[in-house]
């Protein structure tokens, strides 16, 4: 099989689909990659380091669209990309459809195949290739909010971990799941006073069984949620259902109540977000106001760490795309988990989670 790796062009994206030591294993396993030149750039991996593994490194992005039976990239087509998509070629990435009906119907139109790293399941309905991105951005959601803390950044002015004398900075973290536990063992790491909530039970003793006394498990019940937001510095939204679009966690209407300059780090923003006044931001411009809360919802957030990111993610997505390569659409029918990651195919929508939440969108829109 031909696989063609493009250069990521959403802003700030430096991250690429394939690394050399992906890139040196399909061609071990006699498959053709065309790696766009510069891609690797961004983790450090040069044109030539890529040639040097028998990678063709080609110019430009019609290239690898118009000569790949395969794409393979990290975040989601945009809409020059996806124009270039050709009917039965398959992309494989991260796509976030039940956010974006736009982004959906250029690939219904495409009729192309496009298969989602988000919604992969393993033998236990966890998600594999989500996962490394999921512990980034839940870390990531620490660094920045602790950095927005800051008056100088547009905080209240207050250090996450506090000082003797002085309390630590009060965090909620809304999910506990992958992206809220690696919030937590951040949060907890440098002093913060955290709080989780969750739905399920059985994940709140894990939660509680690993983390003790250095952070308060809740039910995410409305009365409790809402009494602790009050006195919120911090709070993480870490809330995923795949393939669906993120619950609103927190009303526009509340947000009043809640300090000022208080922080709101939605990283469930690729899914829609799960505060009612989130909508995506950029590296360049990562922050807005509502109510005089501050709010950070940058869609691409393991971005800004381009190097640890793409191993990271290629370290789960290798097999898969090696699993493709060597047998195409059969792939999914010899493997039921790698079939849950079909999202579009032939003009259709195939993801039944994905489909509801974009009929959701189209009714409320």
């Amino acid at each position: 099989m031909i696989i063609g790796v493009p250069k990521e062009i959403k802003p700030s994206e430096h991250r690429v689909g394939i690394t050399p030591s992906t890139a040196s294993r399909l061609i071990d396993e006699n498959h053709t990659v065309l790696v766009q030149k510069n891609s690797g750039e961004g983790i450090g991996a040069s044109d030539d380091e890529y040639r040097r593994l028998g990678v063709d490194v080609v110019d430009s992005p019609e290239d690898i669209f118009k000569n790949s039976d395969m794409i393979v990239k990290v975040k989601e087509p945009q809409e020059s990309e996806w124009k270039m998509l050709g009917e039965d070629q398959i992309i494989f990435t991260y796509l976030h459809l039940a956010a974006d009906p736009k982004q959906a119907k250029g690939l219904i139109e495409a009729k192309c195949h496009a298969i989602a790293y988000e919604t992969i399941t393993d033998g236990k309905g966890a998600l594999p290739l989500l996962a490394p991105m999921s512990e980034i951005a839940g870390r990531l959601a620490v660094f920045e909010g602790a950095y927005h803390l800051k008056k100088t950044c547009g905080g209240p002015g207050s250090l996450i971990s506090g000082v003797p004398g002085v309390k630590p900075a009060k965090v909620i973290i809304l999910g506990g799941g992958m992206v809220g536990t690696n919030a937590a063992q951040m949060a907890i790491g440098v002093g913060a006073d955290v709080t989780i909530f969750d739905k399920s039970i059985e994940r709140l003793r894990y939660l509680n069984d690993i983390f003790g006394n250095s952070a308060k498990v809740l039910y995410s019940e409305p009365l409790e949620l809402k009494n602790q937001l009050l006195d919120a510095d911090l709070v993480v939204g870490a809330v995923l259902i795949p393939g669906a679009s993120a619950p609103k966690l927190i009303e526009k209407s509340f947000l009043s109540k809640m300090k000022k300059n208080s922080v709101l780090v939605d990283v469930a923003i690729d899914q829609g977000g799960c505060f009612e006044t989130s909508r995506p931001t950029t590296h360049q411009n990562p922050i807005y106001y509502e109510e005089d809360v501050l709010h950070y919802c940058v869609a691409n957030m393991p971005g800004s760490v381009p190097k640890t990111a793409s191993y990271a993610l290629n370290n789960v997505t290798a097999d898969y795309i090696s699993k493709i390569a060597a047998f195409g659409l059969d792939a999914l029918e010899q493997d039921q988990n790698l079939a849950m990651g079909l999202n579009v195919s032939k003009g259709q929508i195939t993801h039944s989670a994905v489909k509801e939440a974009l009929q959701e969108s189209a009714i409320n829109n």
